[in-house]
Order: structure tokens, then sequence, then C-alpha cells
């Protein structure tokens, strides 16, 4: 079969320059097109066409092909007897099996060349999952979000959505690509602005210290929509990764704060010292001691009364996150000291606050569950 070149070999071969394709892929695409094209005709006219194998020699310059056919082997056949069967191969290109064949091949053509370039777009975006990305709002699919990212569209799942965060088409917004995943709809492009990763990438994007590397974030846990800590270090004598990451007048964790629709963010400096630690992630609290217990991994803190509240945050959230960051128990005890001049002593008034280190998704520097070095430490302090 002569095909024009003008509707196969140079228009195929411009489609792929145009879209990013390999030839060989278009070539294929053709091949396939014919044979299915060759079998419709075959069988209106009564041919079985599933006895026998196809291929099709074609022509990269002129766009011509032939097909050919050979007895199909059994499943089980053996290599020599495949080989016997395609000594039958013979040229079984009909008259006339032109215009209504290249139509149809044409179509098929044209469908694997849609199915090539958004498989080649995927590839090319497989390449960003982890970083940040640029999206328009295109509509809602009920609690979902479609995302226009030029090429192709992004889902942003309901439980990707920061809660209570107003969203509106045409907006525009930063997400992050969290993933590319198989669907019965094909793959899909996963976005997220709940994501702890997120908020991370976001001081990476704002934070000069970040990029070189001179700072560092070892834990970043977060509630989206309310609060999140994270945990910085520097690996620069003379960088301060707190004031780094805050900027000169909070300008760079107010820009990000503004991103997020004005969620807190709680920037904490890193230490070894696991009850510094544990101190510094139950910030804003001040004035407090820890004591650790090693078997059941709980930390016991005491806090001064005008503290408590501070320690354990609206409905725990603040106890909650630094359980979560520094991954043990947590019981916040307040201490109120009465001075009792006749008894002389110290009265301990309890009230606890336990949390538990919970949540799917709270990731550290390499996108893993947070998990921290083990600590090596007093086991109190005073």
């Amino acid at each position: 079969m002569q095909t024009p070149r003008t509707e196969f070999a140079q228009a195929l071969r411009a489609i792929a320059s145009e879209r990013g394709l390999e030839p060989d892929v278009i070539l294929e695409t053709i091949k396939q097109a014919i044979i299915a094209a060759y079998k419709r005709d075959a069988r209106e006219l009564g041919e079985d066409v599933d006895t026998n194998d196809y291929e099709v020699e074609l022509d990269p310059t002129s766009g011509g092909a032939r097909v050919y056919a050979w007895p199909m082997p059994e499943e089980d056949a053996t290599e020599e007897e495949k080989k016997k069967a395609m000594e039958e191969k013979k040229d079984v290109t009909p008259p006339g099996f032109g215009r209504i064949a290249a139509q149809t091949a044409k179509q098929v053509i044209h469908q694997k060349i849609r199915e090539a370039e958004k498989g080649a777009v995927m590839d090319e975006f497989s390449g960003r999952v982890g970083g940040l990305i640029s999206g328009m709002i295109l509509r809602f699919d009920g609690p979902d979000v479609r995302v226009d990212l030029g090429r192709t569209e992004g889902i942003m799942p309901k439980e990707e959505r920061i809660p209570n965060e107003r969203l509106n088409p045409n907006q525009r917004l930063t997400f992050l690509l969290k993933k590319i995943e198989d669907s019965l709809k094909g793959r899909q492009i996963i976005l997220s602005r709940a994501d702890a990763a997120f908020v991370q990438k976001l001081f990476e994007r704002e934070v000069p210290e970040m990029g070189s590397g001179s700072v560092e974030v070892k834990v970043i846990v977060r509630e989206s929509g309310v609060r999140t800590k994270m945990a910085v270090f520097s690996n620069q004598s003379g960088v301060d990764p707190v004031g780094s990451c805050v900027g000169q007048k909070g300008v760079r964790v107010q820009a990000i704060t503004n991103e997020l629709g004005g969620e807190r963010v709680d920037i904490i400096q890193y230490s070894e010292n696991l009850q510094d630690l544990i101190k510094a992630a139950l910030s804003p609290a001040e004035n407090l001691s820890v004591k650790l217990d090693e078997k059941t991994k709980t930390a016991v803190v005491r806090a001064p009364e005008d503290q408590l509240s501070l320690a354990i945050g609206k409905e725990g959230q603040n106890a909650r996150l630094a359980a979560k960051l520094t991954g043990w128990k947590i019981e916040i005890k307040a201490i109120e000291l009465v001075k009792k001049a006749k008894e002389g002593k110290k009265d301990e008034k309890l009230m606890t606050a336990e949390t538990t280190k919970k949540g799917a998704g709270d990731v550290g520097v390499d996108g893993s569950e947070n998990k921290l070095e083990k600590v090596k430490d007093d086991k109190s302090v005073s």
C-alpha cells in the first residue's frame, strides 16, 4: 500500500517534532493502525484474521507500507516452531487498500499520538514530583479541585486542601506536586496544599540559606490550616537558622503565612539534646522543665501555671504538634508554688495534657515519615 507522504511521513514527522515525541513512537503507531485497518476490512469480507500474526513494513521516507501475515503458532510453541511459521510469511496487502484503510489508520494514529503525548507530558512532570508548581483553578469536581498546569491538568483531592481555604475559578496558586498515580481515568497528577512538605518547599524557595545548604530543615509537622512547627539547624558557623527563616522584620515567614492563608508557623532551633528540643517544641511556653522516661518514651514537662495554656495550646494543638515533632509522648503538668509561711511546703497542682505521636504524612527533610535520631542525654532537668 502506498500512503500519501503528506498524510503520514511528513505530517507525522512534523507532529513528532512539534510535540516532543520520538519518531519511532509515531512509526509504531502507524504500523499498529494499518494492521487494525486491514483486519477490519478483512473481517467485513468474511476472512478469519484471528489465526494469523501480522506485521507491517513501513518506509519512513515515503510512508509506503505493506502488510504481511503468517500462521499464528501455538502459545507453547518452541522457538524453532515459531521460526518455521515465520517462513510462511506472505504479502497480504489487498488491492485498493488505500483511502478507507488510510482514513481508519489516521484516526487511530491521532488517538495514539494523543496517548503518547500525554505520556510524554506525564514523564516530564514526574521529574518535578516533590517540588512546587504554579497552577490556575479550573473547576470543582465535588470536593476535589481541577487545576490547569499548562500542558495538562492536575487534581487536588479534598484531603490535600487546606481546610476552610476559599478557592475560586481562575485563581492562581502554588501547589506541591505530591505524586503521579495510576487510576481508572489514567495517570493523574496529585497536587497538595495541606502536606507538611508544601510548607518546607515554600521555605526553601523563600530562604536562600536553605538553597545553599547552610540551613537545613530537620523535622517539620503540620496541622493544615492551623499550625506548623519546623525545627531547623545551621550547617555553617555564624548562620542563625531561625533568624534566616524568619527574615528581617519577619518578612520571609510572613510571605509564607500569607500563602497559607494565615496559618501559624513556629520555627525552632533543632537540638540533639532531646530535653532542649522538647522545650523548644512547646514554645511559646517558657521556663519549662523536662524529665524523660526512656522505657515508656514519655516526657513529663512541668510548666509554671501562667505558661500552662501556652504549652498545651488551643484544644491541645501545641502539645500535640510537639509530640509529633519529637516522637515522644508528652505529659504537661502545671506547678503552682504556694508560699506557706507555717508549712514551708511546695504545693503542686497537677494538670495533665497527654499527647501521642499521631498522623500520617508528617515528613522529614527526605520526605519520609518523621524520625529523629536517638539522643544521648540526662533523663532529667531540674
